[in-house]
C-alpha cells in the first residue's frame, strides 16, 4: 500500500509480470506489466490527489488476500472522492501479484 500510495510507477512496477492480470473497474480485465503500469499513470492522473487505506486483510489461504480499503481523494471539476473498495489479490511464491481484482461499493464516479 505504501507503493500504490507513493503515486511512483517505478515502485509499483516491482509487484508486476507480464503474467499478471488486474481488473479495476470501469476497465476490462488487462494482463502484462507494461499494460498495467500504464493504467496506473491514467488512474494517478485522473486525480489531482488520491491515497488508499487497509482497515483490513483477511488471509484466505494459498497466497490469496482479501483487502478492504478505503480510497479517499480529489477529481478535477467532480469535487472530493471517496470510496471503500474490496480487493482481491493473489501472489506467486516470490510475491509478486498474479491477480487483482477491485470491487467498488459506489461506481458513481465512474460515470
Amino acid at each position: 500500500m505504501q507503493d500504490l500510495n507513493s503515486l511512483n510507477i517505478e515502485k509499483l512496477e516491482k509487484w508486476f509480470t507480464d503474467e499478471t492480470v488486474i481488473w479495476i473497474p470501469p476497465t476490462k480485465e488487462i494482463s502484462g506489466k507494461n499494460r498495467i503500469l500504464a493504467l496506473f499513470r491514467a488512474i494517478f492522473r485522473r486525480y489531482e490527489k488520491i491515497e488508499w487505506s487497509v482497515s483490513e486483510i483477511f488471509n484466505l489461504g494459498n497466497n490469496k488476500y482479501f483487502y478492504q480499503t478505503n480510497s479517499l481523494g480529489n477529481i478535477p471539476g467532480k469535487g472530493s472522492y471517496t470510496n471503500e473498495i474490496c480487493t482481491i489479490i493473489h501472489f506467486s511464491e516470490c510475491g509478486k501479484i498474479l491477480y487483482l481484482s477491485d470491487y467498488f461499493k459506489d461506481t458513481k464516479s465512474f460515470n
